[in-house]
């Protein structure tokens, strides 16, 4: 797989998404310092929706065989950023603060030629990633103070389950040949999730899970961690959020072009987001 050395370029890219979500910030908190939102009670046992679209600037680390060849993969952001042709990613809770429910979803396509027997060999990926999963409060200790929100601050450790259902589509094209190739795998995962009120406005939240078993990758991991800030946008209660987020698949199988096809990837970055309460 081609790597581009352009790291001035993924500097750029990252800094003018930290700049447009701190533009964002800065008009939220205004908003709030010049409309002060009444604090009425936070009723954190009802059931409500959040709706949480975001940006994960990642980058791939690990290696993989395609077409009878290991490659060593190391793409900057930059690089897929390069190549992007559309991305679409996004997060909806349902909850009533004791049990709940997540759906996330990731989207990407790519277009990029690689060099394969002295030939220019054209390749679009589109990869999917959808999970689905609950969980529970196990643990909850009231901390001093309530939320901006009129919530009670609180430390909280909730169990996870799921699955994990990622999809690789490759379109290749050789001169006046074409092939498409399709593989997709399941993976069930477990994990925790903590959340704590560091203030009434500041939050912190951190989530980890491990999966596969050989049911779909023979392992998987994830980890990410958030901080965010509550405001207000448009009067709706809103978490701006700003992290670090990885994934581990280590996957075999399938077949691409009569070649067994392995994924040992590590997908990591930074994330920026913003969640919308309802």
């Amino acid at each position: 797989m081609k790597c581009l050395s352009s790291k001035s370029a993924a500097h750029v890219i990252l800094a003018a998404c930290i700049i447009t979500v701190s533009v964002i910030s800065w008009q939220a908190i205004a908003a709030d310092i010049l409309t002060p939102q009444p604090v009425s009670k936070f009723d954190e046992r009802r059931w409500r929706v959040i709706v949480s679209p975001y940006i994960w600037a990642a980058s791939l680390d690990g290696h993989a065989n395609i077409l009878g060849r290991r490659t060593d993969i190391d793409v900057p952001f930059s690089d897929i950023f390069k190549n992007l042709d559309f991305s679409a990613m996004g997060n909806i809770e349902v909850t009533n603060g004791l049990y709940g429910v997540y759906f996330d979803g990731q989207y990407t396509k790519t277009s990029q030629d690689e060099q394969f027997h002295s030939q220019t060999l054209g390749a679009d990926i589109t990869m999917t990633s959808l999970s689905a999963g609950a969980f529970f409060r196990a643990y909850e200790m009231p901390l001093e103070g309530e939320t901006v929100f009129g919530g009670q601050r609180v430390f909280a450790i909730e169990p996870t389950a799921g699955v994990r259902w990622t999809q690789l589509k490759v379109d290749f094209m050789l001169d006046r040949w074409s092939e498409k190739r399709k593989l997709q795998w399941t993976d069930p995962f477990i994990g925790a999730r903590i959340q704590a009120d560091l203030s009434d406005r500041w939050n912190l939240f951190a989530e980890a899970d491990i999966g596969g078993f050989g049911a779909g990758t023979d392992l998987s991991a994830q980890g990410q961690a958030y901080l965010g800030y509550r405001t207000h946008i448009f009067n709706q209660p809103a978490l701006l959020r700003f992290g670090y987020r990885a994934l581990y698949q280590d996957y075999e199988g399938g077949d691409i072009l009569g070649h067994s096809f392995k994924w040992n990837v590590t997908e990591h970055g930074p994330v920026a987001g913003i969640s919308l309460v309802f």
